[in-house]
């Protein structure tokens, strides 16, 4: 079969795996600290770290990408490959992404786990359930959920005010009936009848904390921290006041020890944690990016979709929470995306360099975006097959000529060994521009100079605008002594406005901000934009029309 024409599980299924065991020791693990699940995946133990903590860090370097299409851009696939690559020139390098949900998983973008030649396996288990830490995210949460409602049933003697509880249900899936809904309802015995909803798990404040957790003790702490609503009196209820925390911790124990796994080059990956970037704060799990740290000259990690939204994170939340110093990012650029932006911004007969040069405007403001912090940067150009090797070489003269540095990648196409112009790139500018990483924000600013920063520094825009609704809650959250956290937009991520149709790089427009909400655990403010919404719907052919199980146990239709 023709390489170009297999799907990514035949490519993944074509690969002999090493044992878990061998990755493990690659990677400098001792089998004590290893507890497999299966062959070919296991947790690493949060008792390595004691042995690990005085070693030095390698390079931190963070892949994020242009303003991206439904389709996205590819930037797990970079991730995974740009390992691949710095492994095949010598280097040590381990990559650590998030874990991909059931939702999209069976909706709109089917598998998360990469693709081509730069994936990471056992792919079917990885997109599948993998270890189970989703499920445990899930069900921590929804037992408090259960126990706001039990305190509500049996007396409240919190004096918890049920029309002010912030704190939804979630499952990890798409689905759009669950957006709003009224429960309690029959007779007594049901509970108290109010309106709540129903989030992605990837949205829950549990699995921003256990993706910013530095152990066990401090996952509970922060799972305490927790409000789930406000009493009568205006004050805040905690997790920590319905004794849950302790048991939330309990269920999490085993979910906060980061997942090893392997590349189709047999180098050593972390897939550990999985918020997304346009409703939480899109990084992958701190643990996980610290053990790799201690173990590799590189770690690649990604932040979810562009760098307005996951790197703008991963440097002001990520970073700040541990004490992370970023070596340097690859933003990931399509020719795709490009004319997508083009396209929508210049008249109908325009040269195919116009519409680049157009396009290109995007991805110049999320370059500019990357290098506020600090860091250096390049591009990687993911070239696809149906590409025009002509307006590749265009877009990569379009970089050099605004002093980005730029290179081809073909790493989906041919996994490491398409990937060495990239590394060069990378390499080089490294070493001619070391990184003086520094937040956006101070965070003894107001939770509005923070926001506005953001929505100017980072989207373009020239002002905030509030709804009443929020400038109360801001208040309230300033006056518990909240306003030193740092801030998590959930935004658009298909413009850098809060207009998804708002395509290039736009200029004048306001942010609107239509609610705030405190993820006190997790450590960050929540600002709610637009219309975005935390629990995604189904398309009208979802993935899972395509997916299927052979009588002999294999997955189908898996991409």
């Amino acid at each position: 079969m023709n390489e170009l024409l297999k799907t990514d599980l035949e490519i993944a299924n074509s690969i002999t795996l090493r044992p878990i065991e061998a990755i493990a020791e690659a990677a400098g693990f001792l089998p004590e600290e290893l507890e497999p699940y299966g062959k070919y995946k296991a947790k690493v133990s949060l008792a390595a770290w004691d042995r690990l903590a005085s070693q030095p860090d390698g390079k931190l370097i963070l892949m994020t990408a242009m303003t991206p299409t439904k389709a996205g851009e590819g930037k797990t696939t970079q991730t995974i490959g740009l390992t691949q690559a710095l492994c095949r020139l010598g280097k040590k390098a381990i990559c650590a992404t998030r874990e991909p949900s059931l939702g999209p998983c069976f909706g709109m973008k089917g598998g998360a786990a990469g693709g081509g030649w730069s994936q990471v396996v056992p792919m079917e288990d990885i997109n599948l359930h993998f270890t189970g830490d989703l499920h445990a995210v899930s069900a921590a949460h929804n037992l408090l959920a259960a126990m706001v409602d039990n305190h509500l049933h049996q007396g409240n003697p919190l004096g918890l005010d049920s029309r002010s509880i912030l704190f939804p249900r979630v499952v990890d899936m798409n689905d759009r009936a669950l957006r709003d809904l009224v429960i309690g309802l029959g007779s007594a015995q049901n509970g108290v009848p109010r309106q709540t909803a129903y989030q992605i798990t990837t949205a829950s404040e549990v699995m921003a904390i256990l993706c910013l957790a530095t152990g066990w003790a401090d996952l509970r702490e922060r799972l305490g921290r927790i409000v789930v609503g406000y009493s009568t009196k205006g004050e805040p209820v905690t997790a920590a006041q319905l004794q849950a925390h302790g048991a939330m911790a309990a269920l999490l124990r085993d979910a906060l020890q980061p997942n090893l796994v392997q590349t189709l080059e047999g180098t050593p990956a972390f897939v550990h944690g999985g918020p997304f970037a346009n409703i939480a704060h899109g990084c992958s799990s701190l643990m996980a990016t610290r053990f790799a740290l201690k173990s590799a000259d590189f770690v690649v990690t990604e932040a979810g979709f562009g760098a307005d939204l996951g790197a703008e994170k991963f440097f002001d939340i990520k970073c700040p929470a541990g004490g992370l110093h970023p070596a340097g990012a690859v933003l990931v650029a399509s020719l795709r995306a490009i004319k997508h932006h083009g396209n929508a911004l210049t008249e109908q007969g325009s040269t195919w360099q116009q519409v680049l040069k157009t396009g290109f405007q995007n991805l110049q403001k999320q370059f500019e975006n990357v290098r506020v912090f600090g860091v250096p940067a390049v591009v990687a150009v993911n070239q696809f097959a149906t590409d025009s090797l002509e307006e590749v070489d265009y877009l990569l003269e379009l970089c050099r000529d605004h002093g980005m540095p730029a290179a081809p990648s073909e790493l989906w196409a041919k996994g490491g060994a398409g990937g060495e112009a990239l590394v060069e790139a990378l390499t080089t500018e490294l070493a001619a521009n070391p990184a003086n990483f520094r937040p956006l924000y101070h965070p003894d600013m107001s939770l509005k100079s923070k926001l506005g920063i953001i929505a100017h520094e980072i989207y373009g825009a020239d002002r905030v605008v509030y709804t009443d609704a929020a400038d109360k809650r801001i208040e309230q959250l300033e006056a518990l002594g909240l306003n030193k956290l740092p801030i998590c937009m959930a935004k658009t991520q298909y413009s850098l406005s809060d207009n998804p149709e708002l395509l290039g790089a736009p200029r004048g427009f306001a942010i609107q901000v239509r609610d705030v909400k405190p993820s006190a655990g997790a450590g960050f403010v929540v600002a709610y934009t637009g219309d975005v919404m935390t629990m995604p719907g189904l398309p009208r052919h979802p993935a899972a029309e395509s997916i299927d199980l052979a009588g002999d146990g294999t997955i189908l239709g898996l991409f």
